[in-house]
């Protein structure tokens, strides 16, 4: 498959995107990012449907509509970056919490906030799968791939710090 490239700016730095033609695949800070020699830089309808989104984000808005995201992982961590989306603009959520979504969604299997914390980490897609949103139980902010400092202005933007 193969897999296309395009970078944007935003106010907290450079950001790679990355789609299969169609879907966006990875939406990751420059500096947190491995570009592969084999993605070939294309602009794409969905490049730029999410700069928009992107655009719209940026200036404290909640965009109205969602994005097609595809983000490649385990059968786990789908069902974690799905429950991260439901988790509102403006608001967070816990480990714990995310954890208990998932059990929801899963009867037949049992999840640690401490599990649910590696797949946020792997999270392909930040921002728009907003794992900047998970906080710990206690309200602590806790690591983020970007960066604790860009988490932090990601939460404000959101007035939700």
């Amino acid at each position: 498959m193969m897999i296309y490239m395009n970078k944007t700016d935003s106010p907290l730095g450079p950001l790679v995107l990355t789609s299969d033609g169609e879907n966006l695949t990875g939406l990751w800070f420059e500096n947190r990012s491995t570009i592969q020699e084999s993605w070939q830089e294309k602009e794409l309808p969905i490049f730029t449907e999410t700069q928009s989104w992107l655009q719209e984000y940026f200036t404290g808005k909640d965009p109205a509509w969602m994005l097609p995201v595809k983000p490649e992982g385990t059968d786990y961590r789908k069902n974690v970056w799905k429950a991260l989306l439901e988790v509102p603009y403006g608001e967070t959520a816990s480990y714990k919490d995310i954890a208990q979504m998932v059990d929801a969604a899963s009867p037949d299997r049992k999840t640690s906030a401490r599990a649910v914390g590696g797949a946020v980490g792997k999270n392909p897609i930040s921002i728009i799968i907003p794992c900047h949103r998970i906080i710990g139980s206690d309200g602590d902010l806790t690591g983020y791939g970007g960066g604790i400092d860009r988490k932090i202005k990601l939460l404000e933007l959101e007035k939700s710090l």
